[in-house]
């Protein structure tokens, strides 16, 4: 892949900022992004470095731009199987649970699998699920999110107390694949 200005004012776009925004973030002036972009400036590594970076990170976006929305919900009393079915029909591998609208714990196919016996299809969520993912706001930093997302499978996202979309890694992979 060939950087040049062209390139980099596309990242800057598909990313959704502003050359202001840009310039603010990599500390240069938005001048500087302009020219840079037009082709009009040969930029020195050390900013070639620094646009790319934060280009190719999801910086600047919150987790708001990058959750799925549709998240998918198990209640404690379910069954395995049932759980089981809802994750291979949506194609994910884990499921908050939730107890009177609040997050109690999180179903993983890791869970399954680790308590895979011949009855655990009749067993109940509560009896294999883990701890709760962790919770953020919104207007979360994506980059924020990043070293949770080393130790948890996802991350809630959260809007004035309510649910409104989870991360997972594959979530913050598709940012990567969607800037190249």
């Amino acid at each position: 892949m060939i950087i040049n200005g062209a390139t980099l004012k596309k990242l800057r776009l598909d990313s959704g900022l502003t050359q202001r925004k840009l310039s603010q973030l990599v500390g240069v002036s938005q001048a500087h992004i302009a020219k840079i972009e037009g082709g009009r400036v040969d930029p020195r590594m050390s900013t070639v470095n620094k646009l790319l970076q934060v280009l190719t990170e999801g910086e600047g976006k919150d987790c708001g731009e990058v959750m799925t929305r549709q998240v998918v919900f198990a209640e404690p009393m379910d069954k395995v199987v049932k759980v089981s079915q809802l994750m291979m029909q949506h194609a994910i591998s884990q499921l908050p649970v939730l107890k009177n609208r609040r997050v109690v714990g999180t179903v993983t196919e890791e869970s399954i699998i680790r308590n895979l016996s011949s009855s655990i299809a009749d067993n109940r969520v509560e009896q294999v699920m883990q701890p709760p993912l962790p919770i953020v706001p919104e207007d979360t930093n994506v980059s924020m999110i990043k070293p949770l997302l080393e130790d948890h499978p996802g991350v809630l996202v959260v809007k004035k107390g309510d649910i409104v979309g989870i991360i997972t890694r594959s979530d913050l992979l598709k940012t990567v694949s969607n800037t190249i």
